[in-house]
């Protein structure tokens, strides 16, 4: 297939590309590089030796936008651009909603000029809200606990309620939980634009030395060490994913968790990282962030049902990989 990919150059932008294109798949990126870098472009083609067609455009731009969909024949789209920084978009609700939901009414009214049947979107596991793990793809939308997560959960009815009007649109949902590592090359990797708003990241920087300590944001959850669990994926598992979901489209609305299912909290993610990579990450406690929940991990029986797909990788090699991305690039 033509794939249309938006943020492709972004953490999970990028490997997903790197997936569909070993599986012989043709990508078109459009990425404005708000958090991304350009040379991406280039890790991605020493690693699959091929070197997608790429647009510095925004994606909430329809004109630019148009002109892709003009000269391309686009079959599918896997739509990542967004903002993601939950604390940030608590500061800044408005460039939020502004630009997360513009960029899908966008996406969604050039597929239906261009006749373009398949959208896959990248959503995330905080449009659960606040209940209880393992968390299932049957449970109802629940208030949001911040302005990123909202974007998310209106992004899914603005997709939802386009296919139902849309005779031929089919759409795939994939609710992210907590992706980390890197391609095991070490070429690409999580390299947030300034201090990190992520876990791991920040642990490599900590542990690299760049950055002087980590901050653990609550000790007094009910959970096994007080610290909040979440259910870390390797990246590229994530990506893999994604390359089932565009080429398996079983509905004309499919929902799936992309997780491990199993629970990880910080501080057990951290020690495992230092006792794998042989290299002290120190850290101190403080209080709860507002929104923060205890524990969220996936239920995954969904779409290992519906499209046979489980994880490769486990714990150990994701702060392996995570390492090697750091060290190699920073």
């Amino acid at each position: 297939m033509n794939i249309l990919v938006t943020g492709g150059l972004g953490f999970i932008g990028s490997h997903t590309v790197v997936e569909l294109i070993e599986n012989n798949h043709k990508v078109i990126i459009v990425d404005n590089l708000c958090n991304s870098e350009l040379k991406v472009l280039g890790k991605i083609q020493q690693i699959t030796g091929v070197k997608p067609d790429f647009y510095m455009y925004d994606v909430t731009n329809e004109k630019q936008m148009d002109e892709i969909f003009k000269v391309n024949e686009i079959e599918g789209i896997i739509h990542f651009a967004g903002l993601k920084a939950v604390g940030e978009s608590v500061d800044k609700p408005l460039q939020y909603y502004y630009n997360n939901l513009l960029s899908t009414i966008v996406i969604c009214r050039l597929s239906a000029k261009y006749n373009v049947n398949k959208i896959v979107f990248s959503s995330s596991a905080t449009v659960y809200g606040n209940q209880t793990s393992p968390l299932k793809e049957s449970y109802p939308l629940k208030e949001t606990t911040n302005p990123y997560g909202e974007t998310k959960a209106m992004n899914e009815r603005i997709l939802i309620d386009t296919s139902n009007a849309q005779e031929n649109l089919m759409v795939t949902i994939l609710r992210y939980f907590n992706p980390i590592g890197a391609h095991q090359s070490g070429l690409i990797g999580e390299n947030p634009n300034g201090i990190p708003n992520n876990l791991m990241p920040y642990v490599t920087k900590v542990a690299n030395k760049s950055l002087p300590k980590l901050t653990i944001f609550g000790n007094d959850y009910d959970t096994i060490d007080g610290t909040g669990v979440r259910d870390f994926i390797h990246v590229v598992d994530l990506a893999r994913g994604h390359v089932t979901a565009i080429e398996n489209m079983i509905n004309k609305v499919n929902i799936y968790n992309l997780g491990t299912g199993k629970g990880t909290s910080v501080l057990q993610l951290i020690k495992v990282f230092e006792k794998v990579n042989n290299v002290s990450v120190p850290f101190e406690m403080s209080g709860r962030r507002s929104g923060d929940l205890a524990e969220s991990y996936a239920d995954v029986t969904k779409v290992r049902e519906e499209l046979g797909w489980v994880t490769k990788y486990n714990l150990e090699d994701m702060v392996r990989d995570a390492w090697r991305f750091e060290q190699m690039n920073n």
